[in-house]
């Protein structure tokens, strides 16, 4: 069983930057992709971005240009830089890995007020 667990949200203001960290219990070399979803409330879970084992990458029109998708498999650590944060960009942060079977972080809350 693998665990993902994320870290670095928070509250940040209009404009300001965020980088989320999501932690894996294991060697993420097996991982086909790791992806980063969000969801707001009232809303579906949406796919923010994500990047494959190879280091290709793709990201949701919403984000392209303001966030970046890394991973650092010495760490087994993918990472999200988020910048020029928005309103809209408040969610709950997910972290997701794929293998043979998927797995899921528990969330991380990231708020952007004024």
């Amino acid at each position: 069983q693998v665990q993902l667990v994320e870290s670095g949200g928070g509250l940040v203001q209009p404009g300001g930057s965020l980088r989320l960290s999501c932690a894996a219990s294991r060697s993420i070399f097996s991982f086909n992709v790791m992806r980063w979803y969000r969801q707001a409330p009232g809303k579906e879970r949406e796919l923010v971005a994500g990047i494959t084992s190879g280091g290709s990458t793709n990201y949701a029109d919403s984000v392209k240009g303001r966030f970046t998708i890394s991973r650092d498999n010495a760490k087994n650590t993918v990472f999200l830089q988020m910048n020029s944060l928005k309103l809209e960009d408040t969610a709950v942060y997910y972290c997701y890995a794929a293998e043979l079977r998927l797995y899921w972080g528990q969330g991380t809350q990231v708020t952007v007020s004024s």
